[in-house]
């Protein structure tokens, strides 16, 4: 940071001691012992099934296809004998083909920002907007959000379930919201300070650029009242929580979710921030072989399938997210009993094939973000080139080795190599809500 861009203030605000006892929302589904759990599981499991076998035709015939009926789940493990949903299943029954409820019955629609085709859209009953509300407010209090805090919600509202997840979430939590939504980063700075936000949620990128154009103002919201960041909505790095803590002066804690399957809350970090605790007592996780389909062991990596227990309007039998991670149910330090799931590495249809090295965005971004000399903005550009795929990394530096580097520690690394592209600083695009991270110029398949 240069001169003109030090911080305007000496120390961090410090709010009023807070309880050392550990809070919960829900302490008793919170804390569920793993018995309990697992039977109240496959009691809604059964009764989530049989909705769906008698109200959404998809899923009817694919159970009658392999002669199942919801009455033969006799355990958790029967699970894995019902068929999986893709987010194509979506698309080919666009737009209410698989809810379980009339569009009359229907207290809101959400659609995924789908850039090909149509989009993915999904149903809530007011009983399921109830749900989502109480997870989110499980879920800003597992990561340390208390009741009264400020919450400067920089999540998009809209069809994008981010922001409206967010928002009932945290009132129902009894935070008060500030619904900025995303864009108008100089404006977002301005408030941030002035109504004195404890907790920031946004895309990590954008937080990034929001710490940015602070700095750029003159703001240092380091020594403000910023203590929490609640970031998701797409895959980020150690490296990246690293940065954006440094700029920010807080804890930032990941969360995790998706429009099909409910939206932002499906799970999140504890303040032990030792994996992201999935809601069991609404969804079983499972983490499968993305080539065989088949379970893999516990604490090994694969992709990972979620089904709805209490789902109204679109109940999901194995919808396979193409998320990365791992699972584990040892119990958390913080007394959630509920599984942890890895941080998302990455998605299997982002992964890119360069020369025949298989990477996700995510390991890039885990390289290049702290390279001494190096803005922690970057784009990556694919490109066909005869018979190959080529891969070009666009970072900002004013570093004369910034190319040499960068290729370097790619290639160290990762094993890919790619061609650098070193641009001037800002010239990178900058996120107003989810980062795009590839662009995409090899030629579309007629």
């Amino acid at each position: 940071m240069n001169a003109m861009l030090q911080p305007r203030f000496a120390g961090k605000v410090h709010h009023p001691a807070r309880p050392a006892r550990r809070f919960f929302f829900d302490r008793e589904a919170e804390t569920m012992p793993r018995a309990a759990l697992e039977k109240l599981q496959l009691r809604r499991l059964r009764a989530s099934v049989k909705e769906a076998y008698e109200k959404v035709a998809l899923h009817r015939s694919r159970m009658d296809l392999a002669g199942i009926r919801p009455r033969d789940l006799r355990s958790l493990e029967d699970l894995q004998k019902l068929h999986f949903t893709l987010k194509s299943d979506l698309r080919d029954h666009y737009p209410f083909g698989l809810f379980a409820r009339p569009q009359t019955s229907l207290a809101r629609l959400h659609a995924s920002s789908g850039t090909t085709g149509k989009p993915t859209v999904v149903g809530y009953t007011r009983q399921d907007i109830a749900t989502w509300a109480s997870l989110m407010a499980r879920s800003f209090a597992c990561a340390g959000v208390r009741p009264g805090d400020v919450v400067h919600n920089a999540y998009g509202y809209g069809l994008f379930t981010g922001g409206l997840g967010a928002h009932y979430g945290a009132e129902r939590l009894g935070a008060t919201v500030v619904p900025m939504s995303g864009g108008s980063t100089e404006r977002q700075v301005l408030l941030i300070r002035d109504f004195g936000a404890r907790v920031l949620c946004a895309t990590p990128s954008y937080a990034l650029n929001i710490a940015e154009v602070a700095e750029h103002e003159g703001v240092d919201l380091r020594a403000g009242s910023l203590e929490i960041g609640i970031f998701g909505a797409e895959p980020w790095s150690e490296a990246m929580r690293r940065e954006v803590q440094a700029r920010l002066g807080i804890k930032a804690v990941d969360i995790y979710g998706l429009s099909e399957i409910m939206g932002p809350g499906v799970a999140v970090e504890c303040e032990a921030q030792d994996g992201l605790h999935g809601w069991e007592d609404h969804f079983i996780f499972e983490v499968i072989d993305p080539d065989t389909g088949r379970a893999v062991p516990e604490g090994k990596s694969g992709e990972l399938v979620i089904t709805t227990l209490t789902k109204q309007a679109l109940p999901m039998i194995r919808y396979r997210t193409r998320d990365i991670t791992r699972l584990t149910r040892d119990r958390c330090a913080c007394g959630r009993t509920h599984a942890r799931l890895q941080r998302i590495t990455g998605r299997n249809d982002d992964m890119l094939i360069i020369r025949g090295v298989n990477v996700y965005p995510s390991q890039i971004e885990a390289v290049l973000v702290g390279l001494p000399g190096i803005a922690p903005h970057y784009q990556l550009v694919i490109e066909r080139r005869g018979s190959l795929d080529e891969l070009t990394i666009e970072v900002e530096s004013s570093d004369a080795t910034a190319a040499e580097r960068v290729g370097h520690h790619v290639k160290s690394m990762i094993g890919v190599t790619a061609a650098v592209k070193v641009m001037k600083p800002g010239e990178v695009p900058r996120s107003q809500g989810k980062a795009v991270r590839v662009r995409d110029l090899r030629p579309k398949a007629l």
